[in-house]
């Protein structure tokens, strides 16, 4: 059986302009990121989706309930779409994290899977295990279906090294934007990536992660 989940990154907060590390801190959508929800809501609205799961931080619930405000279908939480837990480099822009914490922001930048955080936070092969955990979990919960999924950049960066086999070492070369629309497909137990990056109903959508 096949599943499609379409995965969203949520929409804009003064923390992604500011370059600022949100990890687990609950920061809500700015101005932009709430017209972007609604404009994201309006581009699905034809979609026949199953279910839609969150994230329970705000910024992914408030991108969630725009589309299901939309579609009439209710908002399933699940804290294991959360983004990263970043341990102390959280609430810190990229700029003070290095500054703060150089040896563990190298191993930061240059993506050692073991390396956690000061203060505590996820490896990137833990927070790898988490993200493959609840996608599949979720496919498992809807053969055949279509699932929407409102979440987080580095969820979405988990996400498409599992669909393209990708290593967790390997420096990003695909963008990872607020509100775009990216879809993915299990299929025999494999995933694939159907669509990334899709934004046609935006003006503009912010990549600021590193």
């Amino acid at each position: 059986m096949t599943a499609r989940l379409c995965l969203i990154r949520h929409g804009e907060t003064d923390w992604n302009v500011a370059r600022r590390i949100q990890g687990h801190t609950d920061i809500p959508l700015n101005h932009t990121g709430l017209e972007q929800a609604r404009l994201l809501a309006q581009s699905l609205a034809d979609e026949q989706f199953d279910a839609i799961y969150s994230s329970d931080l705000g910024r992914a619930r408030q991108t969630a309930e725009a589309v299901a405000h939309r579609l009439h279908l209710p908002v399933r939480l699940d804290p294991l779409l959360r983004e990263r837990h970043y341990g102390d480099f959280q609430a810190l822009t990229y700029d003070e994290a290095r500054a703060r914490f150089p040896e563990a922001y190298t191993h930061f930048e240059t993506r050692v899977p073991d390396a956690d955080f000061p203060g505590g936070g996820e490896s990137l092969n833990v927070f790898l295990a988490r993200v493959r955990d609840a996608l599949n979990r979720i496919a498992d919960a809807h053969p055949g279906g279509s699932v929407l999924v409102a979440t987080h950049g580095g969820v979405l960066d988990m996400a498409h090294r599992v669909a393209a086999d990708l290593p967790l070492e390997k420096r990003r070369d695909f963008p990872i934007s607020n509100a775009t629309v990216n879809w993915l497909m299990r299929e025999d137990g494999d995933w694939r990536i159907l669509v990334w990056d899709e934004r046609s109903h935006l003006d503009r959508a912010l990549d600021e992660l590193p």
